[in-house]
């Protein structure tokens, strides 16, 4: 049969079902509907399938009757895809309800070819090819539609939580959304166990604790962040009862970095306070130490925290001359110190937890009572120099007067 006699036929086959068109459309939606769980589901009504299954019939017969590759429209298929991306119906769904579709239509087509007779049939089939081939530009067309639309949709939701995690660690201006807004949109409670992280950027090329969120799924932990310059702001919601040990486990298998955690704190408006804590313990590493560090919630933590310079200047009038020695000798005449102070001045015990003879332990404090304010028979004296090793201890840069924690 020549071409244009097939093309003929063709023509009035789609005619034929042309008339036809309504009661297909209906088959294919119950079809689908008793085929696909989502479509059971009130997401999609059955007057929107219907349009969209007859927008996809119409747009096969069309170009089935009229081949035209330069007439191809697609913003059918494309509009659908879109919408089905923000209705949430799975991709793979929406394409098997194409696949049926297409599938139904054929068995649709050859019948009627079939009871118009033996060259209907053959001009159908000589046709098959571009049916298909129209399906799969349909197919291709709904699917890079609905992917942009995913994506437009999770960078709108990244920078909307970007924007909540900023209103919460600076604290909400007049007019913005209230906690209570935030932790829901966030997928957090108002009340829980939280965790703030500052995490500082190796490089500028990758993100710092790349992955970490794919490990603290299992832990049922939740995440939100804030990327900025330098470095990266997470808030972390922890499953009850609370086990941050875990967590910076997870956490200590991302790091590039330096990354600071605060303590465990309960309420979301307590998160200002909570990423001043992070941003401290995260400075007080050494630079370029891929490391973490939590700081403790205790009242000493409070104090210095809120009055570093004050701290600062007190750990410089207790300790004295003692922060200009060298660095092997301040850490020895350090390390006894506290090692006696946990032993209750007991130069024996402090003797054996050192590992050294009680001797060493007696010269070792006389060398410290030289750069003390008194003998460390006065209890003040003594009072003072425990103060001021805690302080050290949370935050080592007080031991050099010119960086800042």
């Amino acid at each position: 049969m020549p071409e244009t006699t097939h093309r003929a036929a063709v023509a009035d086959l789609v005619e034929s079902m042309s008339t036809r068109l309504d009661e297909i459309v209906v088959g294919m939606g119950d079809m689908v509907v008793r085929e696909i769980d989502f479509y059971r589901q009130a997401i999609v009504s059955r007057d929107e399938l219907h349009d969209a299954l007859g927008r996809s019939v119409a747009f096969i017969l069309t170009h089935l009757a009229r081949p035209d590759p330069a007439a191809v429209d697609v913003s059918a298929p494309s509009s659908t895809g879109r919408k089905r991306a923000i209705q949430g119906a799975p991709l793979p769904e929406v394409l098997r309800v194409y696949r049926l579709s297409f599938a139904y239509l054929w068995e649709e087509l050859l019948a009627e070819a079939r009871r118009s007779g033996q060259g209907t049939t053959q001009a159908l089939l000589a046709a098959a090819g571009r049916i298909w081939s129209l399906a799969d530009v349909y197919s291709t067309a709904l699917t890079d539609s609905y992917r942009e639309a995913v994506a437009e949709q999770m960078t709108e939701t990244d920078r909307r939580r970007s924007a909540l995690v900023a209103a919460l660690v600076d604290g909400p201006t007049t007019g913005s959304d209230t906690l209570w807004e935030m932790a829901h949109v966030l997928g957090f409670p108002f009340q829980g166990d939280f965790v703030v992280l500052m995490a500082e950027a190796a490089t500028t090329a990758e993100p710092p604790l790349s992955g970490l969120d794919a490990k603290l799924r299992p832990l049922g932990v939740k995440s939100a962040w804030r990327a900025q310059p330098g470095h990266d702001i997470a808030v972390l919601a922890l499953p009850r009862p609370k086990r941050t040990a875990p967590v910076l486990d997870a956490v200590r298998t991302c790091v590039t970095g330096r990354v600071g955690a605060s303590p465990v704190y309960r309420q979301l408006d307590r998160t200002p306070q909570a990423l001043r804590y992070a941003q401290v313990a995260m400075e007080s590493l050494a630079p370029a130490t891929p490391a973490v560090r939590q700081l403790e919630d205790t009242p000493l933590t409070e104090l210095v925290m809120n009055n570093l310079d004050t701290t600062r200047r007190a750990v410089n009038r207790v300790l004295g001359s003692l922060l200009s020695l060298p660095e092997d000798e301040r850490t020895t005449l350090l390390t006894t110190a506290r090692a006696w102070l946990q032993a209750h001045g007991s130069a024996s015990v402090t003797a054996r937890t050192l590992h050294c003879h009680q001797n060493t332990v007696r010269y070792r404090m006389r060398r410290l009572e030289e750069h003390l304010r008194g003998p460390l028979t006065d209890p003040r004296v003594v009072a003072e120099l425990s103060l001021a090793l805690d302080a050290v201890g949370t935050f080592p840069s007080l031991l050099n007067p010119a960086v800042h924690p």
